[in-house]
């Protein structure tokens, strides 16, 4: 059994430390082919790192590195030609100094091999002349990788004056991919977004944006067949020490930590991070969504009034699906970028896309982390989610609503925006917590039912109302029959009219019937 990466990026080392290597060369060998600028946008930890050292590796000629893998019955020349590496992870990037200082130190790691211009001062001249230093010793063309381009940007989400000065620099330096065009072979650009407004884009030739592309929609990430090919006996091992059958160790690893579309018919694949690790440690937890918290979502919220339940089945128009230069008005690509939303469907006809949480893993976590944000007290109180399942799990409505009134009072009011979406948006926080089926403005014959919870013996049906009676929301139920869908149902039923207060933040009363 070859060794499981985890966080391993260089290919040479997952080759040469004899870790397992799910075989992606002959996309590699693809691209490779093709004398194009690629932009190629994937979410965190989602393997861009390892796509670029493995373009590295192959057009830095090391043949032996590629022995058994798949391009190794493609390529016959394995030619070797400079290659220009540019990685933006390892910086913080806290101003404009920090960006050009870690653009210099790479750029002279370079200049090392190729030479230093003194007459260049500028970073974009010294790419500028590296380039053409490196084409002019060699007699090749230069391959140039930029690794997390957009790092600088999103470190500065929320501090819009510096982040403008941040784009005009890189705005110059990626300049130079359009001014050296001509000596560039082949360009590979990875990033967890795409700002539109960066020249990167608006530019440079012939940019092929692969994002989205069906052809190249697995280029990072595991998909179900490679699972089986490289990983069987490590499911086998994980199904063992969990006490369940291979099969069902298969299903819930597809439950976890699968979901992820890049295109409307691509294959299902796997977030790659989340799925060693659990291998590794044979056990079903959050690990991908452990490394990065989605602070962003929780600015957004601040300025925007969110609505939550938009986040299990929202459209998004195909030409903002790729750009979030505006995410303070709309954050759904960026969540779609960032991963914590993926497509779900497609209708051609009007070219928008209907997005949701891909797996069971997001669906949990981030729910949990806007909880934990709104109310900092929600781990250390009465109040955690496991006693909210309780109550409802042996039909004890009042003490759901009294603790939930409790809840309530503790809350952070820098989020609390819009009255009515913020008691919406706490309704399914909980629900989407306690891992029952619930519904939010479900659509009726005769008008919209608020929420519906199941459980194995009980169905829940929820009208709420702002600052109005209790017993109003519960007449709605009752005039508008939206218990009407369950009443063959062998369950017990209860119907319950809840009334919120805009003045206190709190649950003014609740009925029930």
């Amino acid at each position: 059994m070859k060794k499981i990466p985890i966080g391993i990026q260089a290919f040479s080392s997952l080759i040469e430390g004899d870790f397992i290597y799910l075989d992606k060369t002959d996309i590699i060998y693809k691209i490779a082919q093709t004398k194009a600028c690629y932009f190629l946008s994937r979410p965190r930890r989602f393997g861009k790192s390892l796509t670029l050292s493995t373009l590295h590796e192959y057009f830095d000629g090391q043949k032996e590195l590629f022995a058994g893998l798949k391009i190794e019955k493609l390529e016959t020349k394995w030619e070797k030609y400079p290659v220009l590496h540019f990685d933006f992870n390892t910086s913080t990037y806290n101003s404009v100094k920090d960006l050009q200082s870690r653009i210099g130190y790479m750029l002279s790691q370079h200049e090392k091999i190729y030479g230093k211009d003194d007459a260049a001062k500028q970073n974009s001249e010294r790419f500028e002349s590296l380039v053409n230093a490196a084409v002019q010793q060699t007699g090749k063309h230069v391959v140039i990788l930029v690794d997390e381009y957009d790092k600088p940007l999103l470190n500065n989400l929320s501090n819009p004056d510096l982040q403008d000065k941040i784009r005009a620099e890189l705005k110059a330096f990626y300049g130079v991919l359009k001014t050296c065009d001509k000596h560039i072979k082949m360009a590979f650009i990875t990033g967890v977004t795409k700002f539109s407004k960066v020249s990167l884009f608006s530019d440079v030739n012939n940019l092929k944006d692969i994002s989205n592309n069906l052809e190249y929609s697995t280029i990072c990430g595991a998909t179900e067949k490679e699972i089986h090919e490289y990983l069987d006996c490590y499911v086998d091992a994980m199904a063992e020490y969990n006490e369940i059958s291979k099969e069902e160790c298969y299903k819930e690893l597809k439950k976890w930590y699968e979901g992820y579309h890049f295109h409307p018919n691509a294959e299902d694949t796997y977030n790659p991070f989340g799925l060693m690790r659990a291998l590794d440690d044979k056990e079903f937890k959050e690990y991908w969504f452990e490394t990065g918290t989605p602070t962003f979502l929780v600015e957004t919220m601040r300025n925007r009034d969110m609505n939550l339940c938009e986040l299990d089945s929202v459209e998004c128009e195909s030409d903002e699906l790729s750009k979030i230069d505006n995410f303070e008005d709309n954050p759904i690509p960026l969540l779609y970028q960032s991963g914590y939303l993926t497509i779900k469907g497609y209708d051609k006809l009007f070219d928008t896309y209907t997005l949701g949480m891909p797996n069971k893993e997001v669906g949990e976590a981030l729910p949990k982390f806007i909880l934990n944000f709104i109310y900092p007290k929600t781990r250390q109180s009465a109040f955690s989610v496991a006693n909210f399942a309780r109550d409802v799990i042996k039909g004890d409505i009042d003490g759901f609503m009294k603790r939930l009134s409790t809840l309530l009072a503790d809350s952070n009011y820098e989020i609390v925006g819009d009255a009515e979406k913020y008691f919406q948006n706490v309704f399914y926080l909980i629900f989407k917590l306690l891992g029952f089926y619930a519904e939010v403005e479900r659509n009726t014959s005769d008008g919209r039912m608020d929420a519906v919870v199941k459980t194995p013996q009980y169905i829940y049906v929820f009208e709420f109302k702002l600052d109005k009676p209790a017993q109003e929301a519960l007449d709605q139920i009752n005039s508008k029959e939206y218990a009407l869908p369950f009443a063959a149902d062998g369950r017990t039923l209860y119907k319950v009219g809840v009334s919120f207060s805009s003045e206190t933040r709190k649950v003014a009363e609740w009925v029930k019937g």
